[in-house]
């Protein structure tokens, strides 16, 4: 598996790229989500993920066409969960158990 180096999260997409070309506030991205502005809010301040439920809504938002895919949000959640997990528990190697046969 090739290494990951600090992807972003995939809210700072939304906060950073997304609402501003669509010169929408939080308040209204929301509204148009169908969430409430605080769980919006919570996603761009990156203190939640985006769930599969966001993900589902922000691909009937933008469209798929668009790069609104909810896989693709869902692969950049994955990816930054999975390299912050890393970075802050690294595991140590597991060993398997040996299943004895009879």
């Amino acid at each position: 598996m090739a290494k990951m180096y600090n992807p972003p999260h995939p809210a700072s997409i939304l906060r950073e790229d997304v609402l501003p070309a669509l010169g929408l506030t939080v308040t209204e991205a929301a509204r148009q989500l169908g969430v409430s502005r605080v769980a919006l809010s919570r996603v761009l301040n990156e203190r939640a993920g985006i769930s599969v439920d966001l993900a589902r809504r922000i691909e009937a938002w933008l469209g798929a066409e668009n790069g609104g895919s909810a896989e693709t949000w869902l692969r950049m959640q994955i990816d930054y969960d999975l390299w912050r997990s890393n970075k802050s528990r690294p595991l140590r190697k597991i060993r398997r158990a040996v299943l004895e046969t009879a």
